[in-house]
């Protein structure tokens, strides 16, 4: 009767232990997919602009074709234009200068829920005696619906919303 080595075919341990020619993938999946998770919530959060806590509504966010501008009036009543501190007065002189006339061009009004209503008023009428025909307002949606991204002019959770319903046009 013959007998076999303890180490099978090969005898000892040189055949246990061989180098393995493939490589493990899934660490890397694990690594890449931990960072995308990463870039993805940290990106919204890198955009800078004006903080504003807008106020909840339950409208449904407009359809939005172009690049909007955005009007932002913070909680101190000081208006902005995009990211720059503009007066009252010279806010559709710039408005008008950076839509090249064109009275078409979407307008985002972005204000605190703490200030008073009829300065968001004032800002809105402004702009439509400027000309302008489609002004929107912002509002933050309530927890637990989704979101529009309303533009790059946005920042942060305080600052995202989407467009109400309520859209200023002229003679309606």
């Amino acid at each position: 009767m013959a007998m076999s080595s303890p180490g099978g075919r090969n005898g000892g341990r040189r055949g246990r232990y061989r180098p393995l020619a493939e490589i493990n993938v899934t660490p890397l999946v694990d690594v890449m997919l931990v960072l995308l998770v990463i870039f993805m919530v940290t990106a919204p959060l890198m955009t800078s602009g004006v903080s504003v806590d807008l106020p909840k509504t339950d409208a449904k966010p407009l359809n939005t074709d172009s690049k909007p501008l955005t009007v932002s009036i913070n909680s101190g009543g000081k208006i902005y234009l995009q990211n720059q501190q503009v007066e009252l007065p010279e806010l559709v002189a710039k408005l008008q200068a950076i839509a090249s006339g064109d009275a078409t061009r979407r307008i985002f009004v972005r204000g605190d829920k703490d200030i008073s209503y009829g300065l968001v008023v004032q800002v809105m009428a402004t702009i439509a005696q400027g000309g302008f025909t489609k002004v929107a307002l912002l509002a933050q949606p309530p927890a637990g619906l989704p979101a529009a991204a309303p533009g790059p002019a946005a920042s942060g959770p305080a600052a995202s919303g989407s467009p109400a319903a309520a859209t200023k046009q002229p003679g309606h």
